[in-house]
This record gives C-alpha cells, sequence and structure tokens, in this order.
C-alpha cells in the first residue's frame, strides 16, 4: 500500500486562462514532497473564487486542507510543517552578499578567460568596477525610490537634492571605466567624491548618530541595514581609486 494514501490533502488554488497562482503550485509542490496525496481543487474564474472565499471567511488563496481541517494558504502550510517562513519586513545582508558573490565570480571568470587564471591583480579592479555596476543598475531601477531612502542619511543629498538622483549614475559610469581601465582622469574623480561623501555619511548615521535605518546600495526597497556593509561599500570605492591613481603616477 502507499504510504500517501493515508496522508491527504485537498488544495483550492486559482488556475485560470490569464493567471495560475505561484503560491498554489508551491504549496502543491511542498505537499506532495511531505508525502500527501492531493485533490487539486481548481478555481477557475473570479467568480468561482470570490464564492470560496466568502463561504470560506478567507482573504486570499490557494487554501489548503489536511483530513479537513483548515491549515490556510503556502506560508501557514510551511508553518504546519515547522519550515521557515521570510518575514518581508526583516532586515537582511542577503542581497548584498547575493551581489559581491556574483561579481567575484564574473571577475574571476574574465581573469580566467584572459589570463588563464582567476587569481590575479587584475581580478580584484574588475571586481570592484563590475561591484559599482551592478549596485549602480540595482539603483537605477527606480531612481525615485532609491533618492528617497538615500536622502534619509547621506550628507550632500541632503544639502543639494539633485545628487541623491545623479549618484546612480555617477556610480554606474565609474564602474565601467574602471571595468575598461579607461580615462582615468574620470572615474578616479568620480569614486573618490562618492566614495569619501559615502563613507562620511555612513560613518556619522551609524557611528555618531547612533541612526539604525535602510541602506539603499542595493535600491530603494532595500531591507539591508546600514551599517559595516555599507561602510565598506564606499571605502572600496575610495581604496580602488587611490590604487589606480597610484598606478598611474
Amino acid at each position: 500500500m502507499n504510504a500517501s494514501a493515508d496522508r491527504r490533502a485537498t488544495l483550492h488554488r486559482m488556475v485560470m486562462p490569464k493567471h495560475v497562482c505561484p503560491f498554489g503550485l508551491k504549496a502543491l509542490a511542498l505537499l506532495r514532497r511531505r508525502g500527501y496525496t492531493v485533490e487539486d481543487r481548481w478555481l477557475t474564474t473570479r467568480e468561482q473564487t470570490d464564492a470560496f472565499k466568502a463561504e470560506h471567511g478567507v482573504a486570499t488563496t490557494p487554501q489548503v486542507f489536511i483530513e479537513g481541517a483548515r491549515i490556510g494558504g503556502y506560508d501557514d502550510l510551511r508553518r504546519h510543517f515547522g519550515l521557515r517562513v521570510r518575514d518581508p519586513k526583516a532586515t537582511s545582508y542577503l542581497p548584498v552578499i547575493a551581489v559581491f558573490a556574483m561579481t567575484a565570480l564574473m571577475a574571476g571568470a574574465v581573469s580566467q578567460a584572459v589570463f588563464e587564471t582567476p587569481f590575479t591583480v587584475r581580478a580584484v579592479e574588475w571586481f570592484i568596477g563590475l561591484s559599482m555596476c551592478v549596485l549602480a543598475l540595482l539603483k537605477l531601477q527606480d531612481v525615485e525610490r532609491f533618492s528617497s531612502m538615500f536622502l534619509g542619511y547621506d550628507l550632500l543629498a541632503k544639502r543639494w537634492l539633485p545628487y541623491a538622483y545623479l549618484y546612480p549614475f555617477l556610480e554606474g559610469a565609474a564602474g565601467v571605466l574602471m571595468v575598461a581601465g579607461a580615462l582615468h582622469a574620470l572615474s578616479i574623480p568620480i569614486a573618490l567624491f562618492i566614495g569619501g561623501i559615502g563613507a562620511a555619511s555612513v560613518f556619522k548615521a551609524v557611528y555618531i548618530d547612533k541612526r539604525e535605518i535602510k541602506c539603499a546600495c542595493v535600491g530603494g526597497d532595500s531591507r539591508v541595514p546600514l551599517g559595516p556593509v555599507s561602510l565598506t561599500e564606499n571605502l572600496m570605492m575610495v581604496g580602488m581609486a587611490l590604487w589606480m591613481a597610484a598606478r598611474a603616477v
């Protein structure tokens, strides 16, 4: 006899011509991984979905029932199985870690292609330049939201508003030039300027004013706390600029 035969669940989820609920698919997969035989009931119209919600007194779908008892939606199902549920408001360094990990791999890959080894000084330079490019890209997805968060702590932006909008473009331009190893007379001053102002701003906000706020380093919807990582990002730009200036002498 199949072990899952005694473990049954009913899943009500939206499956419409123009919309298939992603959380319904996740709930279905999770139940099957846990060995449940799932009665997969589709809600195929908006009217059917609204009627189901009214009948069971729920605000959302999918809804999972196990042995006749309502468990709830996908997050509720994860809690039922003792799994972690992500808090969308919780602070996290994961976005920055992901950026730096990927740009480090990219820099190593380019170094391998050019020099046949990922471990070169040029790879370190590319890593910093590529990191600046990717961080600028994240900010440029929504400059308005970025500027609003940036204004919360940047010393120059508070005094001169256009700087909050210019920053992502300056960071991206400096990053591209550093990756290319071109126009040092332009990239070095830009990196020194924005990195220096940024480091001073973070240091004042975090270590002098003792504020607990979010960093705009990965864009305006960031949950990354302003702190050591933000300071390191700015110091990396300053360090790269000084390194390139020293090499140019």
